[in-house]
């Protein structure tokens, strides 16, 4: 009797493990569709009311949809990377869109295809690098372009005439039907460059949004006086930044000649067919435009028409895609075993606080859109609250797959909340933004969020706190940090941060920025500077900084040994240093960014002249040496004389700026920047 119980117990044990533990054939397919910048405001399902997405909708009335749902990192590349690996940008090493990923690390499709899955991605990649952990891989280079689009293969560069979203859907189709019948789960990554800048419609759609009326956001007008420097000083207004031509799709009055404004090719690629069909669909709004002569405030709205116009009619196309596979899915019976995703990178700005873009952690960006199918295990029609972010795609994947998650990963299985199995959820989520200086000029800042209260650090530059209460002001329009009556809710959301840096193992600021300083022997330290012209804000520190003497590696302002780089907004730079007596000088050096992604270069040319009593000057004749270093993911060009035997009291040292960016390269045509840090005397 005793060994048949054991027997007993040995069957049921191995009854529960099979159950626990799905077989190749039991592991579902997924399909995980990941568009760019596409706001939640802008699906139906969500209820805002700008426009009908039913394909989208589908999975939430299928599925799942996601009311808290959030990036760790507000920017594409980033993002994506997050995604990948499971991990937050600092332990990926893609903090930022300058970097290139790291293929050789672990990945979710890299681990489910050595657990047997047929892999495979067609879309926008972003990451530099060359994809890995893919059976098949068709990716945009870089962005991407909308018409006519090039793509990176195995084999080369490829251009593949017609619209980009039709392409990367029907490359997808392509690749389901030709792995159709095989006994093998499939995981394929369909990842859309829509509804990116420069939201540019399909023919189909070109005009979809003309006669609809489009609500401006209350705040669109927001002058940011309740909030701190980081807001007042980005530079994502649609006001002011939106170029006419790549942005608004503006021609010069009475023709059909497009606004250059440098930014990429994207309307010489096109066709004369698809010329035509443009120009058809854009010259008498674009006329009307130029007769009415709009100004202020007037002229402000007419750009957030023209923006939400393109950008909504751009996310028609991505949801005609969403609707062809789960059509797909249907007429071959899989369905029911099929993982399905749809999400953005993050979200996006459609005019709440005058906006466009990302990279805050406001809700606006910090939210993306979640929807997941699974019929087989996940019920139909709900909604669910739980703070997730796109940290816990891999492991929840992998956790379907019954594929064992690498103990690096830091994100969690979602497969609890799908299945509606579990009541405690994390109950914060860390943010973290690393890009700046760059494009958009907004600020480092990390932070945490509970789903009621967020608190934001801004640091860098500035050294700055926000707090919100997103229950009575869902719109984030007061900053509560220091008011009475909220002490106590600071310092537990400040514990709780720093037991979510702790958690996830993210560097001091001081280990972030690098070696803090070195302090050199400057014999122009105390000088007196002048410069022809001063620094552009928000690059505005004192000019004294420019020899103190402290080589910073992006020490943030608030340390007391700051050291700033100056900026310089296309214009050549003439540095006056009136040393206290004559001097003898052996050396002369200075430091420059060099960070192309986000307009910013290194001088070509550095002349230096000597004086003795700062009128005749005499030009030093040698060549200017340079040598490059990469500090905190961005190049610091150094330039400079040495081996000098000369003797003077005033040095005057010209800069000539890159000028025009060169084609190809981000804001093509536009000046570029010029950041200088320290100049060093010897």
């Amino acid at each position: 009797m005793k060994n048949t119980f054991n027997q007993l117990l040995l069957v049921v044990a191995m009854l529960l493990t099979f159950a626990c533990s799905p077989s190749k054939t039991e592991q579902p397919n997924i399909i995980f569709i990941i568009s760019d910048d596409h706001a939640e405001q802008a699906i139906s399902a969500y209820g805002h009311g700008l426009n009908h997405t039913p394909n989208i909708d589908r999975l939430a009335t299928e599925g799942v949809r996601f009311t808290n749902a959030t990036v760790t990192n507000s920017i594409c590349a980033p993002s994506r990377a997050v995604i990948l690996t499971g991990k937050h940008s600092h332990k990926n090493g893609l903090i930022n869109n300058e970097v290139t990923f790291n293929g050789e690390q672990p990945t979710f499709p890299k681990l489910l295809k050595e657990g047997g899955y047929h892999t495979a991605i067609v879309g926008k990649w972003h990451l530099k690098s060359e994809p890995t952990g893919f059976d098949q891989w068709m990716v945009l280079p870089g962005q991407g372009e909308y018409y006519n689009p090039d793509f990176r293969t195995p084999d080369g560069l490829i251009r593949v005439p017609g619209y980009v979203t039709d392409i990367i859907t029907e490359k997808s189709l392509e690749w389901l039907e030709a792995i159709k019948g095989q006994d093998q789960p499939f995981c394929l990554m369909v990842q859309h460059k829509a509804p990116h800048r420069n939201w540019m419609p399909s023919p189909d759609y070109l005009n979809h949004f003309d006669s609809t009326e489009i609500p401006v956001p209350d705040n669109f007008f927001d002058d940011y006086h309740t909030r701190g420097r980081a807001a007042r000083e980005q530079e994502m207004e649609i006001d002011k930044i939106m170029f006419e031509g790549y942005d608004l799709k503006l021609t010069k009055p009475g023709t059909d000649e497009v606004i250059g404004d440098g930014w990429g090719d994207w309307y010489q690629r096109m066709s004369d067919e698809q010329k035509a069909m443009w120009h058809n669909a854009y010259r008498d709004k674009n006329e009307a435009f130029h007769e009415a002569k709009l100004q202020g405030k007037e002229r402000a709205l007419w750009k957030y028409k023209r923006y939400m116009q393109d950008y909504l009619s751009t996310i028609e196309s991505v949801d005609d895609g969403v609707g062809k596979i789960l059509d797909y899915l249907d007429q071959n019976g899989l369905a029911e075993n099929t993982i399905v995703v749809y999400t953005s990178d993050q979200g996006f700005y459609l005019g709440e606080h005058g906006w466009f873009d990302k990279r805050f952690m406001y809700e606006e960006s910090l939210s993306t859109p979640l929807l997941i199918r699974y019929p087989k295990a996940v019920q139909k029609g709900w909604v669910s609250d739980k703070l997730v972010q796109n940290l816990d795609f891999a492991q929840t994947f992998l956790d379907y797959a019954g594929v064992q998650a690498p103990d690096e990963m830091q994100g969690m299985s979602m497969r609890p909340v799908l299945e509606q199995s579990i009541d405690e959820w994390r109950d914060a989520v860390y943010y973290h933004y690393f890009e700046y200086p760059g494009i958009h000029a907004v600020k480092r800042h990390y932070g945490v969020s509970d789903g009621r209260y967020k608190l934001i650090h801004f640091y860098y530059d500035c050294d700055e706190w926000e707090l919100y209460d997103l229950q009575n002001d869902p719109k984030e329009m007061n900053n509560l940090y220091g008011e009475d009556g909220y002490t106590a809710i600071t310092d537990e959301l400040k514990t709780r941060l720093n037991e979510l840096r702790d958690q996830y193992e993210v560097p001091s600021i001081e280990q972030e920025m690098g070696e803090r300083f070195i302090t050199m022997s400057n014999k122009a330290k105390g000088a007196k500077i002048t410069l022809e012209q001063g620094p552009d804000k928000p690059y505005d520190a004192p000019i004294e900084y420019l020899c103190d003497g402290n080589v910073k590696h992006f020490t943030p302002l608030w340390a007391s040994d700051y050291e700033a780089f100056l900026g310089f907004n296309g214009k050549d730079v003439e540095v006056l240093i009136e040393l206290s007596d004559n001097t003898p000088i052996q050396e002369i050096k200075m430091r420059f960014l060099d960070k192309r992604g986000s307009w910013v270069y290194a001088p070509e040319q550095v002349a230096v002249a000597l004086s003795d009593d700062g009128k005749a000057f005499e030009p030093i004749k040698a060549n200017l040496s340079g040598k490059t270093e990469l500090l905190n993911n961005v190049f610091v060009v150094e330039k400079g004389v040495t081996g000098l035997s000369s003797e003077a009291r005033f040095i005057k040292v010209n800069i000539k700026n890159f000028g025009a960016i060169p084609a190809g390269q981000p804001g093509a045509g536009y000046p570029s920047w010029l950041f200088c840090d320290e100049i060093l005397v010897n």
